[in-house]
């Protein structure tokens, strides 16, 4: 099968290689020039998986129309807020029955779409029912490393959805597959507002107990958007729910977790984000999903919290004293 992928990323890299393993031909998108040239060339991510070597299956390029060029899947692998920009310009050069897999994750600003939403409004009628979520647990230097790593790849055509799954299924890289588009869609979304929180829990010192606490408590204000927009339940036990929130909390390489220890040690987040060098999702994704749980008239007091520290320079401390000195009530309540 012929690949494409767009976003020469940290994670874009590391499902291009995953692909390649998989024994799909690979054009990998990246869209500076001068970064693509040298990628190319030294057959390396230097600034995102450095001392990973490239896969010979994987052609590295700055023209998207050559990537696109008859390629039976397209994976689209840019930060969550460029993907309508990105993929409007890209679309039409998407051939008839291409697999069309999105592997960013995060809600759009205003429109309070998910991934796969933006992509069946900018994508030409004739893909809509070839589009796919990949979400799960999985570091990307850890899946360029070869590590055991389990995913799902979730479309509303479930057995599409199984093709989809089947061409990066390989080796240590599990990749299930499930009909639930929506509770995919949300799980991978909202878990980086939480790994923030639990940065900042760490990093303000205040223990497993409450990063524990924070972990649970979220995974429940997930299944409360989730359950809203029409998810089945036990995806949010899954992969994409559970596994993936556990990984980015806890897990050292989440991006979205180190800018909640900075901000728990009390740095500025301009100067956390500049250190990082990468796009961390939470951030912006803090801000849409409090927007999306007033629409839908869902309580998330933990994500709140962390979308007015970010939003409205609320001091951490008063976030985290006001988010654990809430009023008691039923767990399941």
């Amino acid at each position: 099968m012929k690949a494409a992928v767009i976003g020469g990323g940290s994670w874009g890299t590391a499902l291009a290689l995953q692909l390649a393993r998989a024994g799909q031909s690979v054009q990998l998108w990246e869209h500076r020039p001068d970064r693509a040239a040298e990628m190319q060339e030294r057959r390396e991510n230097a600034v995102y998986l450095k001392g990973i070597r490239l896969h010979d299956a994987i052609t590295v390029t700055s023209d998207a129309e050559a990537a696109l060029f008859e390629a039976e899947l397209v994976t689209v692998v840019v930060p969550s807020q460029t993907v309508r920009s990105v993929m409007s310009r890209l679309g039409p050069s998407i051939k008839d029955h291409a697999l069309v897999v999105c592997a960013s994750k995060g809600i759009e600003i205003d429109s309070l779409q998910t991934m796969d939403q933006v992509l069946e409004e900018v994508l030409p009628q004739r893909l809509h029912p070839h589009i796919f979520a990949l979400s799960g647990p999985s570091f990307a230097r850890e899946v360029a490393e070869k590590k055991p790593t389990a995913v799902v790849m979730a479309g509303r055509d479930e057995a599409a959805a199984a093709r989809a799954a089947s061409a990066f299924h390989e080796g240590f890289f599990r990749v299930y597959h499930s009909n639930d588009v929506v509770g995919v869609e949300i799980g991978g979304a909202i878990k980086n507002v939480l790994a923030i929180a639990c940065g900042a829990c760490d990093g303000a010192g205040l223990g497993t107990n409450a990063r524990a606490a924070l972990i649970t408590r979220g995974l429940n204000e997930i299944s409360r958007v989730a359950l809203a927009r029409g998810a089945n339940p036990l995806t949010l036990m899954g992969l994409a729910g559970l596994g993936d929130l556990v990984l980015t909390c806890t897990g050292d390489l989440s991006r979205n977790r180190r800018v909640g220890l900075g901000l728990g040690q009390g740095r500025r987040l301009a100067e956390i984000l500049e250190e990082l060098g990468q796009v961390a999702e939470g951030v912006v994704t803090a801000r849409s999903t409090f927007q999306l749980s007033q629409k839908l008239g869902v309580q998330m007091p933990i994500a709140e919290q962390i979308y007015r520290v970010l939003y409205e320079d609320k001091p951490l401390q008063d976030a985290l004293r006001d988010l654990f000195g809430r009023e008691r009530k039923a767990e399941l309540g």
